[in-house]
């Protein structure tokens, strides 16, 4: 099979899509958001291409784009948009896939359906993006259950901000999951920044040879 991850979150505004951008990059991937709430601001997808190096057609274009910056359930609802799950299907093609999803998990696509049910039908890897800061522990273990209990594959964490190892240490405990590295808070955000930082926090190499 291809090299396919879902980036999730335990909550939003964590640091998700800058992770994204720096892991698609490193893997020279494709990256699709299936869902986009907010149009107003640069999108994910925009800082994706913005900050990875991507050529233009690395940048897949979002199933469902919706103006309001809220969960898609809602901001679907203020668009008048019925948000169909079932044509929500990875695109095909050749190389690695980075998907990214929209705040966390448990984040509802529609009144009865939140993301992580999609990723159940899926099936494909999940790096969950974790802060460093004060909450993390309940906010990742929760996610953690929240992925097995949909048997969700876990490819590991990627924790975001300063270093916790406290933190960090106690949730591989607990959680039994995989650290795959800390990406630290670049002081000047940039292209070569991030990929600098990427490549000297992450084992790109080791990333590669998972498969879904």
């Amino acid at each position: 099979m291809s090299l396919r991850f879902v980036v999730s979150g335990t909550d939003t505004g964590i640091g998700k899509t800058i992770f994204a951008a720096g892991l698609a990059g490193a893997l020279g991937a494709r990256y699709w958001k299936p869902v986009q709430s907010g149009l107003e601001e640069e999108t994910d997808s925009e800082v994706v291409a913005r900050l990875s190096g991507l050529p233009a057609d690395h940048i897949l274009p979002e199933s469902y784009r919706l103006n309001t910056p809220a969960s898609p359930h809602l901001s679907a609802r203020i668009d008048g948009v019925a948000i169909d799950t079932a044509l929500l299907t990875p695109p095909s093609g050749a190389g690695p896939l980075v998907i990214e999803g929209a705040g966390g998990l448990l984040v509802p696509l529609t009144e009865k359906s939140v993301f992580a049910d999609v990723f159940a039908r899926w099936k494909i890897p999940v790096i969950l993006c974790a802060r460093t800061a004060l909450g993390t522990i309940n906010h990742t273990l929760l996610s953690v259950e929240a992925l097995r209990s949909r048997a969700i594959p876990i490819a590991g964490v990627a924790f975001i901000g300063a270093e916790n190892e406290e933190s960090q240490a106690i949730i591989a405990a607990i959680a039994q999951v995989k650290i795959l590295g800390r990406l630290p808070i670049l002081e000047t955000l940039t292209r070569d920044a991030l990929r600098s930082a990427f490549s000297e926090n992450f084992d790109v190499a080791s990333l590669m040879e998972m498969s879904s």
